[in-house]
C-alpha cells in the first residue's frame, strides 16, 4: 500500500513547517501509511464523490464526481488538501505511536461520576456511535478536509429520495 504524498513529499512538508523528526528515512512510507489509513477510515465514507477505481481502489483518492465549490475534480487528483491532512497524521503518528488506533468498548465510558456532594454527568455518544467517540480528532486535519467531506444538507437529500 502507498500512503498519500510521497516521502520527499513529507520530508518538505516537515521542514516546511518547523518540524523535526528524528527517524529512520526508511520509516517515513510507514509513517504516510499510517496517516493515509486513518485519513481513508476515519472520513473516507464522507468524502464527496466516489472511489475513481471503484471499490478495488487502495485509497479513498482519488474519486470520481468529486467538486467543491463549483469546482470538478479530475478524477485522477488527489487534492494537496489530503495529502497534507495525511502528513499531519503521520506526523501525530511519530509523536504518538498507536495514538491512530484507539481502542475502547461502550462499557469503559464513564457516564456519571460522584465524590463526596459534587456529582457530574458527562455527556456521552450512544453504544452505537462508540468510534466515534474514541476516534482521535486532529484539527488541523479536520479542518484540511472539511471542504471535500458532504454536508449534513446532503445526507438529509440523499434520506428523503
Amino acid at each position: 500500500m502507498a500512503g498519500y504524498g510521497t516521502d520527499q513529499g513529507f520530508t518538505d512538508w516537515l521542514a516546511a513547517n518547523g518540524y523535526t523528526l528524528a527517524i529512520d528515512p526508511n520509516q517515513l512510507a510507514v509513517l504516510r501509511q499510517k496517516g493515509s489509513s486513518y485519513i481513508d477510515a476515519t472520513y473516507g465514507a464522507r468524502f464527496v464523490g466516489h472511489q475513481a477505481g471503484g471499490v478495488a481502489q487502495e485509497r479513498a483518492w482519488p474519486r470520481s464526481c468529486a467538486h467543491i465549490r463549483g469546482i470538478d475534480i479530475t478524477d485522477d487528483a488527489i487534492p494537496f488538501a489530503v495529502i497534507e491532512a495525511s502528513y499531519h497524521a503521520a506526523r501525530y503518528a511519530f509523536i504518538n505511536p498507536d495514538g491512530l488506533v484507539v481502542t475502547g468498548t461502550a462499557s469503559g465510558q464513564v457516564k456519571r461520576k460522584k465524590v463526596d456532594v459534587i456529582e457530574i454527568e458527562y455527556q456521552t455518544a450512544s453504544s452505537d456511535k462508540l468510534a466515534q467517540s474514541i476516534t482521535p480528532l486532529i484539527t488541523s486535519v479536520d479542518g484540511l478536509l472539511a471542504p471535500y467531506l458532504r454536508g449534513a444538507y446532503e445526507d438529509a437529500a440523499i434520506a428523503v429520495v
